[in-house]
């Protein structure tokens, strides 16, 4: 038996670009999604987590300018690690939207849809003295540290374990080890002695 195939309309193997379609879902809003939860605590968890998204893709970002904008005499050591912590923060971005999305949420995305909802301040587009490189990314931190506490301890409460240890595990716990690596250097130690 033979089987007649055509060709497939609009070219065959042509890409189908520039489509358009309305939202499937809209940002703020919930699928509805068998994992025990109740609908408002859901709600409340995507808001509180996409805050501490928003903020936590600012700092990612503080760290790679910082990371490309060293200067001086630890430029080195510095470089280093502050490309080292923008990765260990990228790798919190990622679980903090996929919570969000697996509470039925919508993750903030889009950078300028971030800048709306971030807390933490937008630095000069210029270069910086290093300490004060270091203080900006000291100061960002705490913001998201002080926020994810609260949301934690909070979530918690409302039954919401998974968003809670997520918090503490990963956002809580790399924050406060990344701010010692970072306010150490802040120390006014001589590299040397005369």
């Amino acid at each position: 038996m033979e089987t007649n195939i055509t060709a497939p309309p609009h070219g065959g193997g042509q890409p189908l670009l520039h489509q358009k379609g309305a939202e499937t879902q809209t940002f703020g809003t919930l699928k509805q999604l068998p994992i025990g939860l109740g609908h408002d605590t859901r709600m409340y968890a995507c808001q509180r987590l996409n805050r501490v998204l928003a903020d936590t893709q600012i700092l990612y970002s503080l760290y790679k300018k910082h990371h490309w904008l060293m200067r001086g005499a630890t430029f080195y050591s510095l470089h280093l690690m502050l490309d080292k912590h923008a990765e260990a923060q990228l790798a919190i971005v990622d679980a903090l939207a996929e919570r969000i999305q697996s509470l039925g949420g919508v993750a903030v995305g889009d950078p300028r849809h971030v800048v709306e909802l971030t807390s933490i301040p937008r630095p000069p587009d210029g270069v910086e003295p290093v300490p004060v490189m270091l203080s900006r990314l000291l100061d960002a931190h705490e913001r998201i540290l002080i926020d994810a506490r609260d949301a934690a301890a909070r979530l918690s409460g409302e039954g919401d374990e998974g968003s809670a240890d997520l918090l503490v595990s990963d956002v809580i716990r790399t924050g406060e080890a990344q701010v010692w690596f970072l306010a150490e250097h802040l120390v006014d130690t001589p590299l040397v002695h005369g």
